[in-house]
């Protein structure tokens, strides 16, 4: 596992955990490639006024690989943003689990939280679980989450087939797509990577 900001490559490795505060008017992007196994454990408190975080994460996981992801998220103070986004694509007999969580205190009035986690299932053996959660104690917010687990479409291969695509690079045009909005700002060797990686 990878994970980027837009200064470059800040921690990699099997299992990483980041603890990470903003205080006010402080921005962070940062951005999870999972290509296999591990576990990533991001803790964040949004500590100040103006302090926004945008988090995305991709995976692909194939054959036995094992998979956690667990976003802790708290607001403190309001007036702060926070985005997760986080895709994956699964094969074979790989296991993923997201748990994410996001908590907005009590006085933390006009706090924008927003989570997905949007997975492709590619075999039947493949097991994806999602477990979004949101803790909301203020009540002048705008928070949703979301989850969702299923296939790539016929509909889309069809018209690609229809055109001349072989099956094989229709599915793989497919992935890429679906992939795409995390992998935004990626440096060109990562997103190269990950191009190998999809089958």
């Amino acid at each position: 596992m990878i994970l980027f900001s837009g200064s470059g490559i800040i921690a990699s490795g099997d299992s990483l955990h980041q603890e990470i505060r903003l205080d006010a008017g402080q921005a962070m992007d940062l951005v999870l490639v999972a290509l296999g196994g591990g576990q990533a454990v991001f803790d964040v408190e949004i500590a100040g006024a103006g302090a926004d975080i945008n988090l995305r994460g991709l995976y692909l996981c194939g054959g036995n690989d094992r998979l956690d992801i667990k976003v802790n998220m708290r607001h403190s103070v309001g007036e702060s943003r926070s985005n997760q986004l986080f895709r994956g694509i699964m094969t074979g007999e790989a296991r993923a689990r997201f748990d994410g969580r996001i908590v907005v205190a009590p006085d933390a009035q006009k706090t924008e939280a927003y989570q997905i986690n949007q997975n492709l299932q590619l075999s039947d053996d493949a097991v994806v679980e999602t477990l979004p959660q949101l803790e909301i104690y203020a009540d002048d917010v705008k928070c949703s989450h979301g989850a969702t687990v299923g296939n790539l479409n016929l509909d889309e291969q069809f018209y690609m087939r229809s055109r001349g695509v072989s099956l094989e690079e229709a599915r793989r045009l497919q992935m890429i797509s679906f992939l795409a909005p995390v992998m935004e700002g990626l440096p060109e060797d990562v997103k190269e990577q990950v191009y190998a990686a999809i089958r």
